[in-house]
Protein backbone atom coordinates (compact mmCIF):
# COMPACT_ATOMS: atom_id res chain seq x y z
CA UNK A 1 0.00 0.00 0.00
CA UNK A 2 2.82 2.55 0.57
CA UNK A 3 3.59 2.49 -3.17
CA UNK A 4 0.17 3.95 -3.93
CA UNK A 5 0.67 6.82 -1.52
CA UNK A 6 4.11 7.70 -2.91
CA UNK A 7 2.69 7.84 -6.42
CA UNK A 8 -0.23 10.13 -5.59
CA UNK A 9 0.18 13.71 -6.69
CA UNK A 10 -2.08 16.69 -6.30
CA UNK A 11 -4.00 17.11 -9.53
CA UNK A 12 -5.02 20.38 -11.03
CA UNK A 13 -7.35 21.06 -13.92
CA UNK A 14 -7.30 24.01 -16.28
CA UNK A 15 -10.51 25.73 -17.25
CA UNK A 16 -9.35 25.72 -20.88
CA UNK A 17 -6.50 23.82 -22.48
CA UNK A 18 -3.25 25.66 -23.04
CA UNK A 19 -2.58 26.53 -26.67
CA UNK A 20 0.87 25.63 -27.96
CA UNK A 21 2.45 26.88 -31.15
CA UNK A 22 4.26 23.54 -31.55
CA UNK A 23 0.94 21.75 -32.09
CA UNK A 24 -0.89 22.12 -35.36
CA UNK A 25 -4.49 23.38 -35.40
CA UNK A 26 -5.77 19.79 -35.58
CA UNK A 27 -3.45 18.40 -32.84
CA UNK A 28 -3.77 18.00 -29.08
CA UNK A 29 -1.99 16.29 -26.21
CA UNK A 30 -2.69 15.16 -22.69
CA UNK A 31 -2.81 12.24 -20.29
CA UNK A 32 -5.14 9.33 -20.98
CA UNK A 33 -4.20 7.66 -17.68
CA UNK A 34 -2.30 8.62 -14.51
CA UNK A 35 -0.17 6.30 -12.42
CA UNK A 36 -1.00 5.64 -8.79
CA UNK A 37 -4.36 7.41 -8.79
CA UNK A 38 -7.60 5.53 -8.10
CA UNK A 39 -10.32 5.97 -10.69
CA UNK A 40 -14.04 6.03 -9.91
CA UNK A 41 -14.19 2.23 -10.09
CA UNK A 42 -11.29 1.66 -7.69
CA UNK A 43 -8.69 0.70 -10.31
CA UNK A 44 -5.15 2.06 -10.00
CA UNK A 45 -2.83 1.86 -13.00
CA UNK A 46 0.74 1.09 -12.01
CA UNK A 47 3.88 2.33 -13.82
CA UNK A 48 4.85 -0.06 -16.62
CA UNK A 49 1.30 -1.35 -17.11
CA UNK A 50 1.22 -0.21 -20.74
CA UNK A 51 4.79 -1.24 -21.68
CA UNK A 52 3.99 -4.59 -23.34
CA UNK A 53 1.00 -3.36 -25.33
CA UNK A 54 2.90 -0.28 -26.56
CA UNK A 55 5.72 -2.52 -27.82
CA UNK A 56 3.19 -4.59 -29.82
CA UNK A 57 0.83 -1.87 -31.00
CA UNK A 58 2.06 1.40 -32.54
CA UNK A 59 0.09 4.59 -31.75
CA UNK A 60 -1.77 4.67 -35.08
CA UNK A 61 -3.24 1.21 -34.28
CA UNK A 62 -4.80 2.42 -31.01
CA UNK A 63 -8.16 3.90 -31.96
CA UNK A 64 -9.12 7.48 -31.13
CA UNK A 65 -12.85 7.46 -30.43
CA UNK A 66 -15.55 9.82 -29.23
CA UNK A 67 -17.15 8.74 -25.92
CA UNK A 68 -15.93 5.10 -26.37
CA UNK A 69 -18.22 4.70 -29.40
CA UNK A 70 -16.65 2.41 -32.02
CA UNK A 71 -18.74 4.03 -34.77
CA UNK A 72 -17.27 7.47 -34.01
CA UNK A 73 -13.53 7.55 -34.73
CA UNK A 74 -12.07 11.06 -34.48
CA UNK A 75 -8.49 10.89 -35.64
CA UNK A 76 -5.12 9.23 -35.24
CA UNK A 77 -2.77 8.95 -32.27
CA UNK A 78 0.71 10.12 -33.19
CA UNK A 79 2.48 9.46 -29.90
CA UNK A 80 1.51 7.25 -26.95
CA UNK A 81 4.07 6.62 -24.23
CA UNK A 82 4.51 6.13 -20.53
CA UNK A 83 6.31 8.82 -18.58
CA UNK A 84 6.65 9.45 -14.85
CA UNK A 85 3.06 10.77 -14.58
CA UNK A 86 1.12 8.30 -16.68
CA UNK A 87 0.12 7.60 -20.26
CA UNK A 88 1.02 10.66 -22.35
CA UNK A 89 -0.76 10.98 -25.71
CA UNK A 90 -0.53 13.31 -28.69
CA UNK A 91 -3.05 13.01 -31.49
CA UNK A 92 -4.39 14.56 -34.65
CA UNK A 93 -8.08 15.04 -35.33
CA UNK A 94 -9.25 14.21 -38.87
CA UNK A 95 -11.07 17.44 -39.64
CA UNK A 96 -12.86 15.90 -42.64
CA UNK A 97 -15.01 14.17 -40.00
CA UNK A 98 -17.87 16.33 -38.69
CA UNK A 99 -17.57 15.06 -35.09
CA UNK A 100 -13.81 15.81 -35.09
CA UNK A 101 -14.55 19.42 -36.12
CA UNK A 102 -17.08 19.65 -33.28
CA UNK A 103 -14.56 18.22 -30.80
CA UNK A 104 -11.92 20.69 -32.00
CA UNK A 105 -14.31 23.59 -31.39
CA UNK A 106 -15.19 22.26 -27.93
CA UNK A 107 -11.45 21.88 -27.12
CA UNK A 108 -10.80 25.45 -28.26
CA UNK A 109 -13.48 26.83 -25.93
CA UNK A 110 -12.53 24.55 -23.01
CA UNK A 111 -15.95 22.86 -23.06
CA UNK A 112 -14.53 19.35 -23.54
CA UNK A 113 -11.21 18.01 -22.26
CA UNK A 114 -11.61 14.49 -20.82
CA UNK A 115 -9.65 11.44 -21.95
CA UNK A 116 -10.40 7.81 -21.11
CA UNK A 117 -8.86 4.45 -21.98
CA UNK A 118 -10.60 1.36 -23.32
CA UNK A 119 -8.61 -1.73 -22.36
CA UNK A 120 -8.48 -5.35 -21.27
CA UNK A 121 -6.83 -6.18 -17.96
CA UNK A 122 -4.00 -8.68 -18.47
CA UNK A 123 -2.59 -8.66 -14.92
CA UNK A 124 -3.86 -7.13 -11.70
CA UNK A 125 -3.76 -7.71 -7.97
CA UNK A 126 -5.97 -6.61 -5.11
CA UNK A 127 -4.77 -4.16 -2.49
CA UNK A 128 -7.53 -3.42 -0.01
CA UNK A 129 -10.48 -1.98 -1.90
CA UNK A 130 -8.36 -1.22 -4.97
CA UNK A 131 -7.37 -3.27 -7.97
CA UNK A 132 -3.77 -2.54 -9.00
CA UNK A 133 -3.46 -2.88 -12.78
CA UNK A 134 0.05 -4.06 -13.62
CA UNK A 135 -0.46 -5.02 -17.28
CA UNK A 136 -3.05 -3.57 -19.63
CA UNK A 137 -3.88 -4.33 -23.27
CA UNK A 138 -4.79 -0.91 -24.65
CA UNK A 139 -7.53 -0.95 -27.30
CA UNK A 140 -8.61 2.66 -27.64
CA UNK A 141 -8.40 6.10 -26.11
CA UNK A 142 -11.51 8.26 -26.19
CA UNK A 143 -12.27 11.92 -25.87
CA UNK A 144 -14.99 12.00 -23.21
CA UNK A 145 -17.13 14.43 -21.28
CA UNK A 146 -16.70 12.70 -17.92
CA UNK A 147 -13.53 10.60 -17.49
CA UNK A 148 -13.66 7.87 -14.84
CA UNK A 149 -10.17 8.95 -13.77
CA UNK A 150 -10.17 12.56 -12.59
CA UNK A 151 -7.19 14.36 -14.10
CA UNK A 152 -6.99 12.29 -17.29
CA UNK A 153 -7.44 15.12 -19.71
CA UNK A 154 -6.30 17.17 -22.65
CA UNK A 155 -3.54 19.50 -21.49
CA UNK A 156 -2.82 21.39 -24.71
CA UNK A 157 -4.43 22.03 -28.08
CA UNK A 158 -2.97 23.52 -31.23
CA UNK A 159 -3.47 27.15 -32.07
CA UNK A 160 -7.06 27.75 -33.10
CA UNK A 161 -7.20 28.75 -36.75
CA UNK A 162 -10.19 31.03 -35.96
CA UNK A 163 -8.03 33.32 -33.80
Amino acid sequence: MPLIHTLRRPLSRRVAPLRLATLGPDEFEGYASLFGVADGGGDIVMPGAFAATLRRRPPHRVRMLYQHTAAEPLGVWQDIREDTCGLYVRGRLVLDVQRAREVRSLFADGALDGLSIGFRTVRARKSGVHRLLTEIELWEISVVTFPLLAGSSVTAVGADARQ
